[in-house]
């Protein structure tokens, strides 16, 4: 299982999912530790709210599932259009959080999303 985590400083599972340019991409089978095969640290203009096209880094990537703190409902709808499945959760231990998806284990339930950052 390919999985991308929100992390704005690589170590920590961050929120604001659409505006993150930070991510985090670890593979696991569920049995063995995560692996982290890969960091992106996208440029300014390449969150997923400021970038509308369909060839953002991301996609590329074959994942399976994406970690985070917070995801608003257009977020997580256009990851599912790329076959990517959203977990918002107040985990904050990329490794772990990712090894527990894996293993079919519930995540802790993430705070409520605030939609409250200018989308007018």
């Amino acid at each position: 299982m390919r999985i991308a985590i929100t992390s704005q400083n690589f170590r920590t599972i961050t929120a604001h999912a659409g505006k993150t340019r930070r991510f985090l991409i670890l593979e696991t089978d569920g049995q063995e530790a995560p692996a982290e095969i890969e960091r992106l640290d996208l440029p300014a203009g390449m969150s997923l709210h400021d970038y509308h096209g369909n060839d953002h880094p991301l996609f590329g990537l074959a994942l399976d599932a994406l970690i985070t703190q917070s995801a608003g409902q257009g977020f997580i709808e256009r990851m599912a259009r790329q076959g990517i499945a959203v977990h918002a959760t107040s985990a904050t231990d990329p490794a772990r959080a990712a090894s527990d998806l894996a293993a079919g284990k519930p995540l802790p339930s993430a705070q409520p999303h605030e939609h409250n950052h200018g989308h007018g």
